[in-house]
């Protein structure tokens, strides 16, 4: 038994071999029968000391990522004990296969270590996000998504620059010179873009708006869905989505419509002159008993200007900040009993009529 296992195969012993394949074959064993069990006990230890948990989150992102990363790990280090066989080893321009193996080997740790980070990120910005529902915390919950967002993009760039390092052997300070010489040209070139992206925090900090509120910027209206590092996406009346960059954001005038106290409607009307002064009177008592409506919360109403075509009578009331289509349907009932009104006392709208001369 033991020449058996001491026998040589490829540089290394079969009992090498062995050991190692029942490292690996262990390791995806607890992969997959004993991952959730040690889950379930982390989160139980972590709940018996004060952390909040989200069970069903954190195995949903963390658990595959942790499992890829213990395996490669495993893998990675039990088959760096092997010798590398001789026969499997070329030379190639500048390199051989055992150094291309070693690379992509150590390029998937890295990977899958990064790959758990991000995920990490995710997780605590879900646990952070469903902390700050309430409307009061919308500007806490967009600042979250921005800066996970933030985290996610500066941990790609370090997890780029490790795998240069570590996989590929390249300095990193002569590759940083480098790029501190182009970076100095692409900031110029992108002066904008970075324009924009400290208006985002700008818009993070000052908090003008924030996500689900109805904007007006320029000639376009819509709901933020989104504020991003470039631009704030709105989701148009027409349904059409547009992207604002941030920079227009802070430098232009935003109409936050969301923030309004009230809703203004404005009713004009142009009485005919065979109006009497009675039925004006009896007009404008009728309208006044028309305001007087649950939903409105003051109103202004009087006769506003006698011209040559007639009388105008002017009214504008003020409901709470409902819903746009509630708004029109209480706009249409005002209207519709106005007019009912005019046609009970006989008042007539002006039809005065321009002549043009010959």
């Amino acid at each position: 038994m033991n020449e058996f296992l001491n026998r040589i195969v490829l540089n290394n012993s079969i009992g090498d071999y062995l050991t190692i394949g029942l490292i690996i074959l262990g390791m995806y064993l607890l992969k997959k029968y004993f991952s959730r069990p040690i889950v379930a006990g982390i989160i139980f230890l972590s709940k018996r000391m004060g952390r909040k948990i989200d069970r069903q989150a954190f195995i949903d992102l963390i658990l595959e990522p942790l499992e890829y990363f213990i395996i490669i790990l495993t893998a990675v280090t039990a088959l760096s004990s092997l010798n590398f066989p001789e026969v499997l080893k070329y030379n190639f321009y500048k390199t051989d296969t055992k150094t291309i193996i070693d690379r992509i080997a150590t390029t998937l740790l890295i990977v899958s270590f990064f790959w758990l980070l991000l995920r990490m990120i995710d997780y605590l910005a879900l646990v952070i996000s469903k902390n700050n529902k309430s409307e009061e915390m919308q500007g806490e919950h967009q600042l979250v998504i921005f800066i996970k967002d933030f985290l996610k993009a500066i941990v790609s760039i370090a997890g780029l620059l490790t795998v240069i390092k570590f996989a590929f052997r390249y300095q990193i300070m002569d590759l940083l010179t480098g790029l501190g010489i182009v970076g100095v040209a692409l900031a110029l070139s992108a002066r904008e873009s970075l324009e924009n992206l400290i208006a985002s925090f700008i818009i993070f900090f000052d908090k003008p708006f924030v996500v689900g509120d109805i904007l007006k910027v320029q000639n376009v209206t819509g709901t933020v869905e989104r504020i991003g590092f470039r631009s704030t996406r709105l989701r148009t009346t027409e349904k059409t989505y547009v992207s604002v960059p941030n920079k227009q954001m802070v430098d232009s005038i935003v109409d936050n419509l969301s923030l309004r106290t009230q809703r203004r409607a404005d009713l004009k009307l142009e009485i005919d002159t065979a109006a009497t002064a009675e039925q004006l009177r009896q007009l404008l008592e009728g309208m006044k008993e028309i305001l007087h409506h649950p939903k409105i919360e003051n109103s202004n109403l009087f006769l506003n200007d006698i011209v040559q075509q007639g009388y105008i009578v002017q009214t504008d009331y003020y409901t709470a900040p409902i819903p746009m289509d509630e708004f029109n349907t209480l706009k249409q009932e005002i209207n519709l009993k106005v007019i009912q009104l005019m046609e009970e006392l006989g008042i007539e709208i002006s039809q005065s009529v321009t002549r043009i001369k010959p």
